[in-house]
């Protein structure tokens, strides 16, 4: 049985995560669930599953929560500190990473130090701090499983020795290519854009997610935040990764190999599954959740528009120069679509404000966690400060 700590059980991947449990026919037991403030259904989890520990990053929530579940054997923490217990917690030999931003880059790296795998759908972690996280995963043997779809078909399509051998190890060469929607705005020209509300954009086209991501997506910042996780996760160069626009949703990604060989992996844009492999890797467990036929279904490519979608040329550069850039521009874009989200700037400024912060920041090397911490806050400083002026 496998023993998880879910962080993040009240959000889109969170409850996804639940389903999963639910379906696995006692195959996971869940030792830890924590949330942020949406105390209602953090209790109702805690009714269902019966974990020993639950965690709220609220205060207010924390103490509400402990409150309405005194009846039932378990500890109630709040804050950080809480989800970094969670994240360590003895009993437990995965921790499942389904927080958005980069609020989980210390619990993942207090979950390593404590030995314990990781099944990852935080990418802003790996954007912020990859190198850190892969050398310390190394260091303590721990397995780093991805949940992004993208990574996922990466990861099933690899062969089975450079799956094992990990990043510093490939054994043979090869090429990701990461497929992307296109997000609800593909085709349109950039001109087209100055008129985008937030409703616009959180209609993704085949996707169910959080309104962060969703927004990641529009924007295509998404995908340039997990080209900067395959390259770490799988030891790719920047020019060894590819997107290609693949609007159906039904390639995940796939792996060429140097004879020329595409491997791929498919399936229903449904996040369930790679949810599902993740937990049940190396085996693989029966699911209910779709049925799938490729029968009268056409699949289409196409290079990404990197003129109207510029985010994804602006990652690929953080990414090269390295550093703790790639953390500025994750932060930067955090504060960027909550002002978005929230009206406070229009949809073309979140690019606009994220790369003017990533231009005026002096990078220094991304070796430590307080170093990067430090660019993290100076860039959502930085970023809110342009955008209280523009006010």
């Amino acid at each position: 049985m496998k023993k998880i700590s879910l962080l993040g059980s009240t959000g889109s991947i969170g409850t996804q995560t639940l389903e999963v449990v639910r379906s696995a026919e006692q195959k996971i037991k869940i030792y830890a669930l924590t949330a942020n403030t949406l105390v209602d259904l953090l209790e109702e989890q805690t009714r269902e599953f019966r974990p020993e520990l639950v965690v709220m990053m609220d205060e207010k929530a924390a103490r509400e929560l402990r409150i309405r579940v005194k009846d039932l054997p378990v500890k109630v923490l709040a804050g950080l500190d809480g989800m970094v217990a969670a994240a360590a917690y003895e009993p437990i030999d995965m921790v499942v990473t389904a927080v958005s931003g980069s609020i989980g880059l210390e619990p993942t790296l207090a979950a390593l130090e404590a030995g314990k795998n990781i099944a990852l759908a935080n990418k802003e972690t790996l954007v912020a701090a990859g190198e850190l996280v892969m050398n310390l995963a190394a260091q303590n043997g721990c397995s780093i499983i991805p949940v992004d779809s993208e990574h996922s078909a990466i990861f099933q399509c690899l062969e089975s020795k450079n799956r094992e051998l990990g990043v510093r190890n490939r054994e043979s060469k090869f090429k990701i290519i990461l497929t992307a929607s296109g997000g609800p705005f593909r085709g349109w020209k950039k001109e087209q854009l100055a008129t985008v509300t937030p409703a616009m954009a959180l209609k993704h086209p085949n996707w169910n997610m959080g309104s962060k991501i969703t927004i990641d997506s529009a924007t295509m910042m998404n995908k340039g935040l997990e080209v900067i996780e395959a390259h770490f996760l799988f030891g790719a160069e920047y020019n060894e990764i590819e997107v290609l626009v693949h609007p159906q949703s039904i390639v995940h990604s796939m792996v060429e190999y140097q004879d020329g060989s595409i491997i791929a992996q498919l399936g229903m844009p449904d996040m369930r599954l790679p949810i599902q492999y993740a937990l049940s890797y190396p085996d693989r467990w029966d699911t209910s959740f779709n049925e799938f036929s490729l029968a009268g279904k056409a699949l289409s490519f196409e290079k990404p528009d990197l003129e109207t979608f510029p985010a994804l040329r602006l990652a690929y550069e953080c990414g090269q120069l390295g550093g703790t850039l790639p953390a500025v521009m994750n932060a930067a874009n955090e504060i960027c679509v909550h002002a978005f989200l929230h009206s406070r700037i229009k949809y073309h400024e979140i690019l606009e404000i994220t790369e003017r912060t990533c231009r005026d920041h002096k990078s220094e090397k991304a070796d430590n966690l307080k170093t990067i911490l430090a660019a993290d806050a100076w860039a959502r400083e930085y970023a809110e400060e342009i955008i209280s002026r523009k006010k």
